[in-house]
């Protein structure tokens, strides 16, 4: 087996966060948060992400949302604490693992590390994320 593909594409992109959203959704710590208590729906809420990080990597423009409203919502009815934040970026990080290397996933590992941290920090949640 050779080594593993960059994301390099919004298709890649797309197979990426399906594959580590459907994790999010059935992990025992952060599915209730999403489906219960957001009550995510993942036929909107994927193409919201996938157009963030488009922006990001690609520089593709489209992407049009606050995210810290919708979290400090969330964390309004069910407060987050620092084990959501770490194990979000701990699935992130195996599922981007499990698949992909490059440039490109080790920018993205960077910047869920930054999200996560700032939006922890802006909930009130010291953060020990490095």
């Amino acid at each position: 087996m050779g080594p593993l593909p960059d994301i390099d594409s919004s298709e890649c992109l797309q197979s990426f966060l399906r594959d580590f959203y459907q994790d999010v959704a059935q992990d025992q710590l952060l599915g209730p948060m999403f489906n219960d208590v957001a009550q995510v729906d993942w036929a909107t809420h994927l193409p919201k992400i996938a157009s963030f990080w488009n922006r990001f990597l690609f520089g593709i423009e489209g992407y049009a949302g606050n995210p810290m409203a919708a979290h400090m919502s969330v964390h309004e009815q069910r407060p987050f604490t620092m084990d959501h934040f770490v194990r979000w970026l701990e699935l992130f990080h195996d599922a981007l693992n499990a698949n992909w290397q490059g440039e490109n996933v080790e920018r993205m590992k960077g910047l869920a590390a930054n999200v996560a941290r700032v939006h922890a920090s802006q909930l009130g949640i010291t953060s020990n994320l490095s």
